[in-house]
């Protein structure tokens, strides 16, 4: 017996997530993706919100307008004629506002360490106690299939005396989840860890592609800058929260427990598969369900000082990797160090998720074809 979602190939009516689309270059428009088809919100359901170039305006209406769209959109979808994926341009879903990317696996944190800094621990001592996270640039996240120019940098190469500018030649790529902030909050007050619902509308596929000898020469002591700046790649299809209801799991058990404002010690996650492949070789597939920090604890980290949000804010969760050789989600942890993306490599992100109707959804993938400096 088929499922809402196993009949339209992990887009269906129980996923139904939101893009921006064109056709033929005219206006930009919000649509849902159903199947391989595009439904034009704005002619589906006349709201004023949909005929914007961007979900922004969207976003911003909050969680009960997110419910009540999401049940008008599944209750006119089934029947609505829509465009042909082929036939339709996609763009970047939102504008985007501020961006954050966290370094929220252990697996991840502890191999890198081991990697970088062998003989020592592989963890800071600050590591376990708060999400580390560093601010990125949000002119340079770009939509899936937006190719990326392998990017110049000041680097040192190994044993020479002088550092010299030039092309990166550790470009990498960073299997992650992003999540997208629709509510914005006040500046001062800090957004408590069990209102993460109230002020994150959904989640993304996302590639903090990274030239990694470009950042070992620049991050001491203030952490990456130009080595992550150049692009960030994400999804062009934004799930709701709403579709993963499904998907929220438990996490490892955090030690020590962690200070109040990041709530309990067992948190929850999302059980969301990837799988990242390179020239069309699957290499890796890493779950989200390792890691260590929670969606919830990197939003009340992000405003823990007062930081305000905005519409359209993005924040990433780190490079997702798990404890096995075949779930590490960069090919810094994947080859040592010994391999890196050349010029004409293609990479693809792929998703997937517990869906509400007992089939898997199927996330927006994540592409993008590095070019020559």
């Amino acid at each position: 017996m088929s499922t809402p979602g196993s009949r339209y190939g992990g887009f269906g009516l129980d996923h139904l997530p939101y893009g921006v689309f064109s056709v033929a270059g005219g206006e930009r428009r919000v649509g849902v993706r159903l199947g391989d088809t595009v439904l034009d919100l704005h002619a589906l359901t006349g709201r004023a919100e949909f005929a914007a170039p961007t979900l922004n305006v969207f976003l911003a209406l909050g969680p009960e307008v997110w419910r009540q769209t999401r049940e008008q959109v599944g209750a006119l979808a089934a029947d609505a004629e829509g465009i042909e994926l082929a036939d339709a341009t996609l763009h970047l879903p939102f504008e985007v506002a501020d961006y954050v990317d966290f370094y929220a696996s252990e697996h991840h944190a502890a191999n890198v360490g081991r990697i970088l800094r062998p003989g020592q621990e592989p963890l800071a001592p600050n590591w376990r106690h708060l999400p580390v996270g560093y601010h990125g640039r949000a002119g340079t996240v770009v939509a899936s299939g937006t190719p990326v120019v392998r990017p110049a940098g000041q680097r040192r190469d190994p044993g020479a005396e002088a550092p010299v500018h030039g092309p990166t030649r550790q470009l990498d790529l960073e299997a992650e989840l992003g999540f997208v902030v629709g509510v914005p909050s006040p500046p001062g007050v800090p957004v408590p860890y069990a209102a993460f619902s109230e002020h994150v509308f959904g989640v993304v596929g996302l590639n903090d592609w990274s030239a990694r000898d470009i950042q070992a020469w620049e991050s001491r002591p203030l952490g990456p800058f130009l080595g992550k700046s150049f692009a960030t790649s994400i999804a062009a299809w934004v799930t709701p929260l709403a579709a993963l209801d499904a998907a929220w799991c438990d996490l490892p058990p955090q030690q020590p427990r962690p200070l109040d404002y990041l709530g309990p010690g067992h948190v929850r996650g999302l059980d969301v598969a990837v799988e990242v492949e390179v020239d069309g070789e699957v290499l890796t597939r890493p779950r989200f369900r390792d890691m260590y920090w929670s969606p919830a604890q990197l939003l009340a980290q992000l405003t823990s000082n007062g930081a305000a949000l905005r519409t359209g804010d993005l924040f990433g969760s780190g490079t997702i990797s798990g404890p096995a050789p075949d779930q590490l989600g960069c090919l810094l942890e994947l080859y040592a160090g010994e391999r890196f993306l050349a010029d004409g490599a293609r990479v693809v992100l792929r998703y997937s998720a517990p869906g509400t109707s007992g089939a898997p959804i199927t996330l927006g993938e994540v592409s993008g074809v590095v070019r020559p400096a």
